[in-house]
């Protein structure tokens, strides 16, 4: 993929370079040439020290948020839609008359550019059906641009630790795309793929008319008919491949009675009712939303034109996700840890019930992503944790994250704690991580599963990590 000439002529200054959603972006520009520089809050915290050095070592120029690395009115600056006009960045790039972009328009741009777009939507698993598909398109011979919102394991290398964009030369454009801030409506994907629609940041009205317009903008799609709402916006589609495990009039499901799953993986004949074949697929991560995400990969990748059986192949060799059920180890005692990006009723849903899935007490740690969505759905986290979890495990709050900022800080972890309590479960809140980490040692017994919960929070997986070694 060749990146527009606009979008490599001129410097671009990344205001939270080190995000999940910045970072692969700020990786694909300056693959195609682009000179970028950025800050990051989270630097100047001495947070994330190896992925400051990381892009420094890749040639990026790093800054204080200070504003001193917005210099010229030739940048154009890279910010998120709600980041607030007072930090330093924007008030200077204001002051020097900067073009300003959102991640989700330049992301657009560049995807709009590429002459086979693959958009992956939904309101959960986008991270890992976009690493599956790129995965394939990569072991296709596709050479596909990635860019995602996790790190892919199978791109990772001692030169590449993070991993979450790859850069390629082929006409492949894969992407996560987003609903929360409306822009999954910039698109223009050759092919739109739907995992599913469920209440997340927006209204299920707001969510059926942005979802119904991605399916309508592309000449294929792929959509999951085991979920009830992105089904009935199949009739949006301009060309369909219908996909669901549970769903026997989908085009790509699985044989019945097929499905093996166990603590680590998850196998089942994938079947291809359009042309009567069957394909045994073995995945090495566990859960029926993993067999679910890899027929949404298999089915957008046929949409794309990859015979389903190089593309179920191809998922034999696929590793993963960071923070996606990422299984960080297990103690002498018998205790396992697991970092997970879980951090919406849905997304928390498949993780517990994968759990649930096998023996074993559940310790659930849950740093919530942010005050505001705390408050969004907290009911539906809360039911959540106590309709999951059974009377022997706990789920444990910590404070919600907070990076600074104007937001309310009025309503927090406690009163999830209570809301869970209130539906039959046990739950316990500890405002600070630490003092979390400390109960969570006192009470591990062998065999018992500790899941790390959250998101936008990279120390997270530093904090599993820091759990599983004392532990030992």
């Amino acid at each position: 993929m060749t990146a527009p000439t606009q979008l490599t002529a001129h410097p671009w200054f990344f205001c939270g370079i080190g995000g999940s959603g910045m970072l692969p972006l700020a990786t694909i520009l300056r693959g195609h040439g682009a000179q970028v520089a950025g800050s990051d809050r989270s630097f100047d915290q001495g947070r994330t020290p190896e992925k400051r050095a990381w892009l420094q070592s890749q040639g990026f120029e790093l800054f204080p948020q200070d504003g001193s690395g917005v210099t010229s009115a030739d940048q154009v600056l890279v910010a998120s839609a709600a980041i607030e006009d007072t930090v330093p960045e924007v008030v200077r790039a204001t002051e020097l008359g900067c073009p300003r972009m959102t991640r989700a328009q330049l992301l657009a741009t560049l995807f709009n550019a590429a002459e086979q777009g693959i958009a992956v939507g939904g309101t959960s698993g986008k991270s890992t059906v976009t690493g599956m598909l790129g995965w394939i398109m990569a072991e296709a011979g596709r050479d596909p641009t990635i860019m995602n919102g996790a790190v892919m394991k199978n791109f990772v290398s001692d030169a590449v630790p993070f991993a979450s964009a790859r850069v390629g030369a082929g006409p492949a454009f894969v992407s996560e795309v987003d609903e929360s801030d409306g822009s999954i409506a910039l698109y223009r994907p050759e092919v739109s793929v739907l995992l599913n629609v469920s209440l997340d940041h927006k209204s299920l009205e707001e969510l059926r008319d942005l979802f119904g317009d991605f399916l309508a903008a592309a000449p294929h799609s792929a959509v999951n008919f085991d979920n009830e709402e992105a089904r009935l916006l199949a009739d949006r589609a301009q060309a369909l491949i219908s996909f669901g495990i549970d769903d026997e009039d989908a085009d790509i499901g699985v044989e019945p009675g097929s499905i093996e799953d166990t603590p680590t993986s998850i196998a089942a004949l994938v079947v291809d009712r359009r042309s009567d074949e069957a394909h045994s697929l073995t995945l090495a991560m566990p859960g029926r939303h993993n067999l679910a995400n890899a027929l949404a990969a298999i089915a957008g990748a046929a949409a794309a034109g990859v015979p389903v059986q190089n593309a179920v192949q191809a998922l034999a060799s696929f590793k993963g996700l960071a923070r996606r059920f990422d299984i960080i180890g297990t103690s002498p005692s018998g205790v396992t840890v697991i970092d997970d990006f879980g951090h919406n009723p849905e997304k928390c849903r498949a993780t517990l019930r994968t759990l649930k899935a096998h023996p074993g007490r559940v310790i659930a740690f849950f740093q919530p992503h942010g005050y505001g969505p705390l408050r969004q759905m907290g009911h539906e986290l809360a039911e959540t944790f106590a309709e999951e979890l059974g009377p022997e495990d706990v789920t444990i709050l910590c404070d919600p994250v907070y990076f600074g900022g104007t937001v309310d800080r009025s309503v927090g972890s406690e009163r999830i704690v209570g809301l869970i309590e209130d539906a039959g479960g046990r739950a316990e809140y500890i405002p600070s991580r630490e003092g979390c980490g400390a109960r969570i040692i006192e009470i591990a017994r062998p065999g018992d599963r500790v899941v790390v919960m959250g998101a936008r929070d990279d120390t997270l997986t530093v904090f599993a990590g820091e759990l599983l070694g004392q532990l030992r």
